[in-house]
C-alpha cells in the first residue's frame, strides 16, 4: 500500500460515508455504477477534494507519472456547414462572406509545413458544405499520404463520416472501409456532445443522432480504426446525462476495445449562439473548476478500468487549470495543435498553439515527466531532461494565422458551384 493510499484512508474515515464507500470501491477497482458516480459529481468541500485524489491514485496505478502529448496540426479545410448547432459559432452559412473553403493543395501545404516542424499527425474536421462531392475527404487523404506518407491522418468526426456516406449513397461501414484505403488511420470521437437524444434534439437538432453516432465508432473499430472519445459538458446537461454518457463509453470500450482516449470539452459559450440569445433557460457558461475538476476525476473513475488514458483540452480549460487536472486524474496534455479555430471561434481566449516546451515545462512543474506520443499513445520520446531547442519551439505563432485572418482572405472564401 502507498503511502498515498494510506493518506487517502485515513482522510476518506472523515468523510461522507456513501462518497467514502463509492470511493473505497474505486480503489478496490470496482466498477463504479451511474447512480454512484451522480453522486460524485455532486461532491463539495473534502469530498471535492477525496473525489479528485482518489482519481490521482488510480491514475497513477493505470499510467504512472508519465504524462504525454502529441506534436500535432489542426487543419479545418471549411466552415460552411448545413447544420445550425447551438454550441457552435465556427459554422457559416454559404451565403455568409466570411465563409471559406481551404483548396487541397493548402491542406497539403499545412500538413507539410507541420511534418516539416516535427508534427505526427494532422487532425482534419470541418463543416459539412452543401452540395459536397462525395470523394472530397478521399482525396485530401490520398493527397496527403502522397506527398507525406508516414503523417498520421486522424480525420472526420462521426458527424462528417454520415455526411461523406449519405453523399456517396453507400452504407457507413463501405464509406468507412474506403476512407481507411485512401489513408485515415484514426477517426476523432467528437460530434458526441452529450450522448442522450432528448438532449441532442435541444442543443443541435438535425445534427447526428446517438444511434448513428453510436454505429459510426463501433463500426470503425471493428474494421480496426481507432478513435478518440469526447463529452461536451457546462452547458444545460444534467449530472445524470454526464454520468450517462461516459457510461455509454465504457460499454462501447468494453464491446470494441477502440477508443485510445477519453476527452471531457468545457462548454465555450462566449459567440455560442444558444447562450449569447438565451435560447435554453438555465444554460451555464461553461463549467466552473470544481466542476471541470471533477468532471474529470469522475471520468477517470468511471473510465478507469478499460480506458488507461484522460486527456484535458488546454484550448478550453487554458494552461493553468490543464496544469492542475494532472492532479485530478489526466495524463494527457492532447496536442500541439497549432491551428485551432472550433474553440477559437467560439471565444476561446487560451491560443492556438502550444509549443512542446511550454507543455514539458507546465508538466515538471507538477513533479511528472514529459513524454511525446504519437496518436495511438507509443511512446515516442521520454524527456527526463530538456532537449535544445526544436522546429516548433522556435516559431513565432502568428507564421500560421488564426481563425479571424483565415475568414477574410478572399481567395479561400466559399464559392458554391
Amino acid at each position: 500500500m502507498t503511502l498515498q493510499t494510506t493518506n487517502l484512508d485515513s482522510k476518506l474515515k472523515h468523510a461522507d460515508p456513501i462518497i467514502a464507500g463509492i470511493l473505497n470501491n474505486a480503489l478496490s477497482e470496482k466498477e463504479i455504477d451511474i447512480k454512484d458516480s451522480v453522486m460524485l459529481f455532486a461532491a463539495k468541500g473534502i469530498e471535492l477534494e477525496l473525489v479528485c485524489s482518489v482519481a490521482d491514485e488510480l491514475r497513477k496505478r493505470r499510467v504512472g507519472n508519465i504524462v504525454t502529448y502529441v506534436v500535432n496540426r489542426n487543419i479545418n479545410f471549411t466552415n460552411v456547414c448545413i447544420k445550425q448547432c447551438g454550441f457552435c459559432a465556427f459554422s457559416r452559412d454559404f451565403r455568409e462572406e466570411e465563409g471559406y473553403l481551404l483548396p487541397i493543395e493548402e491542406i497539403v501545404r499545412r500538413a507539410k509545413e507541420a511534418h516539416e516542424l516535427g508534427a505526427t499527425e494532422v487532425c482534419i474536421q470541418a463543416g459539412l458544405p452543401p452540395d459536397m462531392d462525395g470523394e472530397l475527404y478521399e482525396k485530401i487523404c490520398r493527397e496527403i499520404k502522397k506527398e507525406i506518407p508516414k503523417m498520421h491522418i486522424h480525420g472526420f468526426s462521426p458527424e462528417e463520416i454520415l455526411y461523406g456516406a449519405t453523399r456517396n449513397g453507400i452504407t457507413i461501414r463501405d464509406y468507412l472501409v474506403r476512407l481507411k484505403n485512401a489513408g485515415v488511420d484514426t477517426i476523432p470521437g467528437t460530434s458526441a456532445e452529450i450522448l442522450d437524444q432528448k438532449m441532442r434534439d435541444k442543443i443541435s437538432p438535425g445534427r447526428i443522432s446517438v444511434k448513428d453516432w453510436i454505429k459510426v465508432i463501433k463500426t470503425a473499430h471493428r474494421i480496426g480504426l481507432r478513435s478518440t472519445s469526447t463529452m461536451m459538458y457546462g452547458h444545460v446537461e444534467s449530472y445524470v446525462d454526464r454520468a450517462n454518457h461516459i457510461g455509454i463509453i465504457r460499454k462501447i470500450q468494453k464491446e470494441t476495445g477502440g477508443f485510445t482516449e477519453f476527452v471531457p470539452l468545457n462548454f465555450i459559450h462566449t459567440e455560442a449562439p444558444m447562450y449569447k440569445h438565451g435560447l435554453h433557460k438555465g444554460i451555464q457558461p461553461g463549467a466552473d473548476s470544481d466542476d471541470i475538476m471533477l468532471t474529470h476525476a469522475v471520468s477517470r473513475i468511471m473510465l478507469n478500468n478499460c480506458i488507461d488514458n484522460i486527456q484535458m483540452s488546454w484550448v478550453k480549460t487554458g494552461e493553468k487549470m490543464s496544469q492542475r487536472l494532472l492532479n485530478c486524474g489526466a495524463n494527457d496534455f492532447g496536442g500541439t495543435l497549432i491551428n485551432e479555430s472550433i474553440s477559437t471561434a467560439a471565444g476561446s481566449q487560451h491560443g492556438q498553439l502550444l509549443k512542446p516546451k511550454q507543455i514539458r515545462r507546465l508538466v515538471r512543474d507538477v513533479g511528472r515527466i514529459p513524454a511525446e506520443r504519437n496518436t495511438t499513445y507509443k511512446i515516442l520520446r521520454t524527456f527526463e531532461n530538456e532537449p535544445n531547442d526544436e522546429d516548433l519551439d522556435n516559431v513565432d505563432a502568428s507564421k500560421f494565422g488564426s481563425y479571424f485572418d483565415l475568414i477574410k482572405i478572399k481567395k479561400f472564401r466559399y464559392e458554391r458551384t
